[in-house]
């Protein structure tokens, strides 16, 4: 029988939540083993963040080829080659890849072992009959696609995330199921790609961010030719002949989509098979591993961390959980998650970037405590110079000025958001963003603009107004 391997810390998962623990701890002197029974890097590198921005970047390109002559620049219809396309997403891949290889864990000091864990009880782990034991493990498994049972799909070639980027030639018509982040990107880029594209969606289009800034984007993919099936269920799946047929029902009415692929977006699960969470006392349902706020199992020596542990399916939420984890179990910090400012960005164009509250979620609960402020990218002198004036900044506050929210629909609204990450968090007056110096000409003007307009009210009254003309007597 093999040595049993003793370690501080045992992490679960080489994704990047796991890579951010096992790489702290290591380099802050605990002895850590890290397991992993696919690829290192996880979803993000291999099949999610990285390879989807690489593509959306390929399609912006050949959109602004086409859409050129609105700058005085001859306009263009691109050729594109998805062989080259195909390479150009792995070369970015493989550009990355360095940083989450095997190769650099093992010189920080991590036991990397390839292979499927499992516990065997509640302090140990098996791999391929390898025994590991450690005084804290990290469970950092993630997600997968979510394969819907529909009538028919088990027996048509079907697309995911881990599948689509090996594309090597264009789909005649892309049909998508699921108009959720991970769908819109893939479908707004393939369009531009020269693809035909169709989008079912089950419930509302981009349906977890605010209505008025989501048909922003509706209209683009529009104007893209995008053709978007909202509040519609798939009913069942067909062959006919090379083609695949999505039959689908909206207010008692079926409809057949025929299509040359078929992209399944519709959720994610949690990687949970394999794990024999019972034999370590970890209670889980199918969401998910149950944690309390510092990220503990029912076994209390067992963390759980990113998708796995929800609620929020990110990439960046998986690194932030990996510094609460490291912060409990090296320092021994009660430390807590806060989730009260959690940002997402969904990379279509425009994109679409949120933090904290919603216009819906105050009026529910808050209804005569909160004000809404807008200002549009109409108005920002750059986005006229750039020609992309679709857009609108909408921002929460409370009557007293305390930020509580916002969303941004526009030009690279994820790089504008973080501000408002920061007065979220912070808990910050919206006088702090009012207050700022922007620089001319920016697109982050929009945020100073629209935090202005908290004051324009009182600022423009008729009260001001007498104040004002009494003071210039003197």
């Amino acid at each position: 029988m093999a040595e049993t391997i003793k370690a501080d810390i045992c992490v679960i998962g080489a994704g990047s939540g796991g890579l951010s623990v096992a790489a702290g701890a290591s380099q802050m002197g605990a002895n850590v083993v890290l397991i992993e029974r696919h690829k290192m890097g996880g979803d993000c590198l291999n099949y999610g963040c990285v390879p989807s921005k690489a593509l959306i970047a390929a399609g912006h390109t050949a959109h602004i080829m086409r859409e050129s002559d609105r700058f005085g620049v001859k306009s263009v219809v691109p050729e594109v080659d998805y062989a080259q396309l195909r390479d150009h997403v792995r070369g970015v891949i493989a550009a990355i890849e360095p940083n989450d290889s095997m190769e650099r864990f093992t010189g920080l000091g991590v036991n990397v072992i390839e292979g499927e864990g499992r516990f065997t009880g509640p302090n140990e782990v098996e791999v391929d009959g390898q025994r590991i034991q450690a005084r804290r493990f990290v469970i950092a498994t993630g997600s997968a696609a979510m394969v819907p049972p529909i009538p028919g799909l088990d027996t048509i070639p079907y697309l995911t995330n881990e599948t689509v980027f090996e594309l090597d030639t264009r789909p005649e018509h892309l049909i998508v199921i699921g108009g959720g982040p991970i769908g819109a990107e893939l479908a707004q880029a393939h369009r531009r790609l020269g693809a035909a594209v169709t989008v079912v969606e089950m419930f509302d289009f981009l349906g977890k961010d605010d209505p008025e800034l989501t048909e922003i984007v509706h209209r683009q993919f529009t104007a893209d030719g995008v053709d978007i099936k909202a509040q519609t269920a798939v009913t069942a799946i067909e062959r006919d002949g090379d083609n695949i047929v999505v039959v689908t029902e909206k207010d008692g009415q079926q409809d057949r989509i025929v299509g040359s692929h078929l992209l399944i977006a519709a959720g994610r699960l949690p990687n949970l098979d394999g794990l024999n969470l019972e034999s370590a006392g970890v209670a889980y349902n199918r969401k998910g591993i149950e944690v309390d706020a510092r990220l503990r199992t029912t076994n209390k020596k067992i963390f759980a961390i990113g998708d796995i542990a929800g609620p929020y399916q990110f990439t960046h939420m998986a690194g932030y959980h990996a510094g609460i984890v490291i912060r409990n179990i090296l320092f021994k910090l009660p430390a807590k998650v806060d989730y009260r400012a959690v940002p997402w960005v969904t990379y279509t164009d425009p994109e679409l970037a949120h933090v904290g509250m919603t216009e819906a979620q105050a009026k529910e609960s808050q209804p005569s405590d909160f004000n809404i402020l807008r200002w549009p990218f109409h108005e920002n002198d750059r986005a006229q110079a750039e020609r992309e004036t679709e857009g609108l900044i909408k921002v929460v506050t409370s009557k007293r000025g305390k930020v509580l929210g916002a969303t941004i629909v526009g030009p690279r609204a994820g790089e504008l958001l973080m501000p408002w990450v920061m007065a979220v968090s912070g808990k910050q007056k919206i006088g702090t963003m009012a207050g700022l110096i922007a620089p001319y000409p920016t697109l982050g003007e929009v945020s100073k603009r629209a935090a202005g307009s908290y004051y324009t009210p009182s600022l423009f009254s008729e009260r001001t107004k007498k104040i004002v003309r009494f003071l210039l007597k003197f």
